[in-house]
């Protein structure tokens, strides 16, 4: 029986999406026989975190499905354990960088990782609280009818099961490692309101992360499509492809990986930084392993505490970090796609090795970008106004901070990369 990990990280109320999570599971253990580890990371405050238990404790059983729901405390007893038998040098930190005391979209990801290799799963299906199942003929579309038959067998095999190949048929021996599809609805970046009060603006804020010699139609073409996912059309019926699966076309709340993926490398660590999980979609393609892309789309939604006056600014200082990762990041992935199959060892398996020396050697990058980036921002918010003038404000006192972090996240990454291998093994055993 194939054992699969589904988890949903929440640092949020989520009940409903609790409750639509475990039906998910259900399907997935009726439809296909998996034994399905249902696994809640929840981080959310102390009356949160109780309705999310009374909403698990009146969860049917089910047969092939085991849940389990751990608040932060109980991750931080088992990551402990972890580190200590992994016998790595500064323990604490790598307990920090796994479980930070900010908010980290990478490291709740990676704690997932782990559970995962300790609980013995193939592969890590991952979800988010702030998303929804569409529904077609009554039913609910869940991700999982495409990402369980095939994940860790040879591409060949899943040729005959999916609607179109484009994949070069030398690849077709390496494993299908990833599954996904991407969102409809609102932007993945909470930065509409920008684009409705100046579209200029938005083509400015947006356009910065890209690199910084890329020309304006190029630009204009990734910004064009940044963030929005599939639409906002419907899901009719299905559609997928096997092939290198473009990073553009899946998002982080509607992904599966293979677990000779995710054992291997995990994710930018980075706190208080949007896409620091976006890492392992980009090696996967990169590396040249095979995907399924399909068109199950999860509905996506914006919770409001990110427009409040505290959720604001803490939100857009999320958004600036993430522009200024892409300095280092943009580096890395050049230099994963100009290495292509020299990612893979001759087991077809992912070279650690190889990204640590990467994001080593983007850490001494020219900083000019990142100031350059931060100057465009300050104009950008200072001609928006309002709260994002007071924003400019607040940034313009913490540039040189934001960019000492943005170096030091690429450095912090570098390390857990190294580490991973012995964290793993610690988990698994």
């Amino acid at each position: 029986m194939n054992r699969v990990c589904l988890t949903l990280p929440t640092n949020r109320a989520c009940s409903a999406t609790l409750t639509a999570l475990h039906a998910e599971a259900t399907y997935a253990a009726r439809h296909f026989g998996a034994d399905v580890q249902l696994l809640i990371l929840d981080s959310a405050d102390t009356a949160t975190r109780a309705e999310h238990t009374r909403t698990v404790t009146a969860l049917l059983p089910e047969p092939g499905v085991t849940v389990h729901h751990l608040d932060e405390e109980a991750q931080r007893h088992f990551l402990r354990r972890v580190v200590r038998k992994a016998g790595l040098p500064e323990p604490e930190r790598l307990l920090r960088l796994m479980l930070p005391p900010a908010v980290s979209y990478g490291a709740c990801t990676n704690r997932a990782f782990l559970l995962a290799a300790a609980l013995g799963c193939d592969s890590v299906h991952r979800r988010d609280s702030d998303s929804a199942y569409q529904r077609h003929a009554g039913q609910p579309v869940f991700p999982v009818h495409h990402e369980l038959p095939w994940l860790g067998r040879p591409a060949a095999e899943a040729s005959a099961a999916v609607t179109r190949t484009d994949l070069d048929p030398a690849l077709a021996h390496r494993p299908v490692s990833l599954a996904g599809a991407s969102f409809i609805g609102e932007l993945s970046v909470d930065i509409g309101e920008i684009r409705r009060l100046d579209e200029a603006v938005y083509h400015d804020v947006v356009g910065l992360w890209a690199p910084g010699d890329w020309p304006e139609d190029r630009t204009r073409a990734l910004v064009a499509e940044s963030f929005t996912g599939a639409g906002t059309a419907p899901f009719t019926g299905d559609h997928a492809t096997l092939t290198l699966v473009d990073p553009m076309r899946v998002d982080m709340c509607n992904i599966a990986f293979d677990r000779a993926v995710y054992e291997r490398v995990p994710l930018p660590p980075a706190t208080d930084t949007i896409g620091s999980d976006y890492f392992l979609l980009h090696l996967v393609h990169d590396a040249g392993l095979p995907g399924i892309l399909h068109n199950r789309h999860i509905e996506n939604f914006h919770t409001p505490e990110r427009r409040t006056d505290t959720g604001f600014p803490a939100y857009q200082r999320r958004f600036v970090k993430f522009l200024l990762s892409m300095l280092y990041f943009h580096d890395v992935y050049d230099r994963m796609a100009a290495e292509g199959a020299g990612l893979l060892d001759e087991r077809q398996r992912v070279r650690p090795d190889r990204i640590v020396e990467f994001l080593r050697e983007s850490t001494g990058l020219d900083r000019a970008e990142n100031v350059w980036r931060l100057d465009r921002i300050d104009t950008a918010y200072r001609k928006l106004g309002g709260r994002y003038a007071d924003f400019a404000e607040q940034l313009g006192l913490q540039r040189g901070q934001l960019l000492d972090q943005a170096e030091q996240d690429t450095a912090s990454f570098a390390d857990l990369v190294e580490a991973w291998p012995a964290l793993v093994e610690a988990a698994r055993t």
